[in-house]
């Protein structure tokens, strides 16, 4: 099965351990990105992922996609020019200190992409999913002409389209979001959002709700779910469901709303997570439902795929989810004790 995901895929500089930016003498080493990270988990779960993406032609922009290369994401839609690569910082937090993001990503390559660069067409062809997350529009104009045409593309050729809402504060604010974002839903198939991203990005809240004391009322996201179903027509509707109780502690399940077997939200397995890196913990699930979505008998079966993934994500330190895909059936039928394999 081919899928194809678009964005930007940055150098990730973090500091080792959980040293903070002020003390730390070096910086670790990687490379991620939202859809970058899916198209990683969809391969090793064995699908034909496709990378598109513009990057530098020097040094650094071959090394990104040399780490594409080395998990088998294929890159036969990658574009070279522009002079940089976006760059973010991550410093990890710990117990009641949050981890911090820095981004450093202005006038990356990817920003001056052009719609006509791309032959979105030879993309599509025999593609049966396309995924994209609310960080890319965030990039400027010329993304969004890219995206808007991607999208039309990826329609006409009968792929699937998922969005993973992604609302990022540091890029943009509600009222930009909102602006080419709604327009831009009359394309997706699912929408996959977390504790704030529908309010944010489309201008739905949940009631009775705090993202900062960790509580969930499971009620106002099923609201939530069939608010985004009923105005947008989508066909699956996911959200994640986040309990902060701190940075190195997190509950973790998720509900699906669809057409099939979840005509009434249908809550997943719950797992509580000493966290590792928290970082990719979304682009995890996104990739864990597309996987089931495309394979699994149910879509119950997708969900609890998704989530299982995602949660052994979270143990894991960079952006991919270097887990295979018997690591997550494990988990599934499990409940995951942790115990040493022999």
């Amino acid at each position: 099965m081919k899928v194809v995901t678009f964005g930007e895929i940055m150098l990730r500089l973090s500091t080792p351990g959980f040293t903070r930016f002020l003390q730390s003498q070096n910086f670790d080493v990687t490379f991620g990105g939202g859809e970058a990270n899916v198209a990683v988990s969809l391969t090793n779960y064995g699908l034909d992922s496709y990378f598109v993406t513009k990057l530098p032609k020097h040094e650094i922009g071959q090394s990104a996609i040399n780490h594409l290369r080395r998990f088998g994401v294929k890159d036969d839609y990658i574009i070279r020019g522009g002079d940089r690569i976006g760059i973010y910082f991550l410093e990890t937090g710990a117990s009641q200190r949050a981890s911090k993001v820095i981004y450093d990503r202005a006038n990356s390559a990817l920003t001056g992409m052009k719609k006509e660069e791309i032959d979105w067409s030879k993309v599509f062809q025999n593609a049966q999913w396309f995924h994209w997350t609310g960080i890319t529009p965030a990039l400027g104009k010329n993304i969004q002409e890219c995206l808007a045409l991607a999208s039309e593309k990826a329609k006409e050729a009968g792929a699937t389209i998922s969005c993973d809402l992604n609302f990022r504060a540091k890029m943009w604010n509600e009222s930009e979001a909102q602006s080419i974002m709604k327009p831009l839903m009359k394309f997706v198939d699912v929408c996959i959002a977390n504790e704030e991203d529908a309010e944010k990005c489309l201008g739905i809240k949940p009631e009775r709700t705090s993202i900062e004391t960790g509580k969930l009322d499971e009620n106002s996201y099923f609201n939530v779910a069939k608010k985004l179903k009923e105005i947008y027509g989508f066909k699956s509707v996911a959200i994640t469901l986040r309990e902060s109780f701190s940075a190195s502690k997190n509950g973790w399940s998720a509900l699906l709303l669809d057409d099939n077997e979840c005509k009434s939200p249908y809550r997943s397995c719950r797992y509580e997570i000493d966290i590792v890196d928290r970082i990719g913990g979304g682009d995890a699930f996104a990739s864990g439902l597309i996987y089931g979505l495309l394979t699994k008998a149910s879509s119950k079966d997708a969900l609890e795929f998704a989530v299982a993934a995602s949660c052994l994500k979270q143990t894991i330190p960079g952006d991919f989810n270097l887990v295979s895909l018997d690591e997550v059936e494990k988990l599934v039928k499990s409940g995951g004790s942790g115990r040493v394999e022999r």
